[in-house]
């Protein structure tokens, strides 16, 4: 028989506990404000917050609360607990996204959690290889290995409704480093052409150039028949490499009929947003060197001062993986981690629905 998978046996844990927290707790919703409940504010709703807090093991059973209905102290840490916890900043402000996840009834998190291990009973990895597993509602990445996470770090994922990000199982092969962005023609024509008629030194304002089917680079000033010839897709435009191009310093390529990959980037601030689908479909990595270096740990020859030094150039290397690495695209939005912690997250795609 196969092993079980871990996330599986967490998930049936933390689903057995949020059976009996819901069978327990159906206690009145916390009362709305018209402004947000800032630390230190007085809230009528502070004693109720408290006890589903203690609940839910975001405030520690002995916590003592100074005065009941002042949002202060313990209560406060415990709220940017369960906010860690929700997909929300955790800056301890009780506003409208924060009062709603607390709101959100027990019986609902169990559905979640239903949903979740049924998702991992279908095995959508095998856990007795190395993987790079993403969860695209959670905006994470781990890369696992003997059921250890050895590396986990925040993606940016395909923007809902239009651009998802695919659920997928393919394999790593292949990892670029310092790469060119050859532009998708979808992206040329609704994105960027108007820009590119009305100003000709959009291109090279924006690293860009073109290049025709041969892949030979197309020279000199844009003429209105060039202008004609990228609307038609027989010219292509590319990025070229550097610390600008939208693909930052790394590309990781592998198999999949959506044309996506995983890819750094030369806009690491949105890693600070709570909420991460940006993209057009391909996914971000926060830490891409990190993640080259796990991939190619087993490849003769490729330190970190080998990947660092390949990141800078001056032209693209492409580095084929003798062991290529499964890679599967997940959707859970109850995550059970190994310390215990259950996080929920927002069901961005409506796929739990």
């Amino acid at each position: 028989m196969s092993p079980r998978m871990d996330e599986y046996d967490r998930t049936l844990r933390a689903l057995q506990q949020y059976r009996r927290l819901a069978a327990a707790y159906n206690g009145p919703k916390l009362p709305e404000t018209e402004q947000p409940v800032e630390p230190g504010d007085t809230y009528e709703g502070v004693p109720r917050l408290a006890r589903l807090l203690q609940r839910l093991g975001d405030l520690p059973a002995d916590a003592e609360l100074a005065d009941e209905d002042v949002y202060e102290g313990d209560v406060v840490a415990a709220v940017k607990r369960f906010q860690s916890r929700h997909g929300l900043e955790p800056d301890g402000r009780i506003d409208q996204a924060t009062l709603q996840q607390l709101n959100t009834p027990l019986s609902f998190r169990v559905h979640q959690l239903e949903i979740a291990l049924e998702r991992w009973r279908r095995r959508p990895y095998d856990p007795t290889r190395p993987a790079i597993v993403l969860n695209v509602p959670e905006f994470r990445l781990r890369a696992i290995r003997a059921y250890h996470v050895d590396l986990e770090m925040k993606i940016i994922v395909g923007e809902a409704p239009e651009r998802k990000t695919p659920l997928l199982r393919s394999r790593l092969e292949t990892i670029i480093f310092y790469p060119y962005w050859n532009v998708p023609s979808k992206i040329t024509r609704d994105e960027l052409m108007s820009d590119i008629e009305k100003d000709r030194t959009f291109l090279p304002a924006n690293h860009l150039e073109m290049v025709n089917l041969r892949g030979k680079v197309v020279d000199g000033p844009i003429s209105e028949d060039e202008i004609d010839q990228l609307r038609s897709g027989q010219l292509r435009l590319r990025q070229t490499p550097g610390p600008k191009n939208t693909l930052g310093l790394a590309k990781f390529e592998f198999p999949n009929e959506y044309g996506i990959y995983m890819h750094a980037t030369s806009a690491p601030w949105l890693f600070a947003k709570p909420r991460r689908d940006f993209s057009h479909g391909c996914i971000r990595v926060e830490q891409a060197e990190d993640l080259a270096e796990w991939a190619l740990r087993d490849e003769a020859g490729w330190s970190r001062d080998r990947i660092d030094e390949a990141m800078q150039g001056p032209d693209p290397v492409a580095v084929k993986l003798h062991h290529s690495v499964q890679l599967v695209t997940v959707y859970v939005t109850a995550m059970a981690l190994d310390n215990g912690e259950v996080r929920f997250f927002d069901d961005i795609y409506g796929l739990d629905r």
